[in-house]
């Protein structure tokens, strides 16, 4: 009787652990903040930095799309006023479109130019290999602003131009270049690859040193030719450095503003006028901060578009087993 009621005691909850209260979100929270308190203390800066500087200025961009934003008066919440006018002006269209010409003119020879001169010199011996990176990384760490004095001289649409001169060994008329609507937009991407391609050389060249040599090795033994190993053993092994490229060199092309304001001003007759430059006019110019902002964002969708549709079909991995 009396095991009995011991039993009975201890199932009716006398000797039953009590179930422990989890603590909230907030409780966890507060126990991790106050743990690691000077690990926070030491990311203020940052974070601050951060918000400040990014952040904000990207929540302030958006929300001054919506109003008429002058440097100087109250401004004026004008809804979706900005944003109709960016699709009913053919400046902007105008400009969209050259920077997209711009980016075909670009992106491509800029890749298969860089892919080319580090594949040159990769089958290099050290000593050449590293002359060789230098003479094409030159351009990188050269002032833009003395290469497109350079480039100036040398496209000018008269006698007096380096590259008129020489056409004219051949009996080819004068050009008109940077002051030929049709001709002015080639000009501005050779420049844009000369500076770069340099730089594009770089990835793909770090890229085939990370191949392995057991891969090449493997592919001789079966009898595959140079031209067959590149293009079915070193092009796809190189896909990573394909979308780094990619994507690094669409951003470039779309936000193309420098040899635009030092050569052309956008001209002529708008030929060179690109979307950043058509950006800068609005905001520094005409001082419509919020139709500049509207641009921005446009930009924005574009480039992250664009990006997304070369991450689908580049965005592959890579075994090199």
């Amino acid at each position: 009787m009396e095991e009995n009621n011991t039993l009975e005691r201890g199932l009716t909850g006398s000797s039953l652990p009590k179930e422990t209260k989890k603590p909230s979100f907030f409780e966890r929270a507060k126990k991790h903040v106050k743990k690691h308190s000077l690990v926070y203390l030491f990311l203020v800066p940052i974070l601050g930095h951060f918000i400040f500087f990014y952040v904000g200025p990207i929540v302030f961009s958006f929300v001054i799309t919506f109003m008429d934003y002058p440097i100087v008066g109250k401004p004026e919440f004008i809804a979706l006023d900005n944003w109709k006018r960016f699709f009913n002006d053919p400046n902007a269209w105008k400009s969209v479109w050259n920077t997209i010409m711009f980016s075909v003119l670009y992106i491509l020879p800029t890749m298969a130019l860089g892919l080319l001169f580090a594949t040159l010199i990769h089958s290099l011996k050290r000593r050449w290999a590293t002359l060789f990176k230098g003479v094409f990384f030159l351009p990188v760490v050269t002032s833009f602003v003395v290469i497109s004095g350079i480039w100036a001289w040398m496209f000018r649409g008269n006698a007096e131009g380096f590259v008129n001169q020489f056409l004219a060994l051949f009996g080819i008329q004068e050009q008109l270049f940077l002051s030929s609507s049709s001709q002015a937009l080639m000009v501005l991407a050779g420049l844009s690859i000369y500076k770069v391609v340099g730089n594009t050389m770089i990835y793909y060249y770090a890229g085939l040193q990370g191949i392995p040599d057991d891969v090449y090795e493997a592919a001789k033994i079966d009898g595959s030719g140079r031209f067959k190993t590149f293009f079915k053993i070193t092009m796809p092994l190189l896909m990573p450095i394909h979308l780094y490229v990619a994507i690094t060199t669409t951003i470039g092309s779309f936000q193309i503003f420098d040899s635009a304001f030092l050569l052309t001003k956008g001209g002529p007759n708008y030929a060179t006028n690109t979307i950043v430059y058509y950006m800068y006019q609005q905001g520094f110019t005409a001082y419509d901060f919020g139709y500049a902002s509207v641009l921005a964002y446009v930009l924005f969708f574009f480039i992250f578009a664009v990006s997304m549709i070369q991450k689908r079909y580049l965005g592959k991995q890579v075994d090199y087993n």
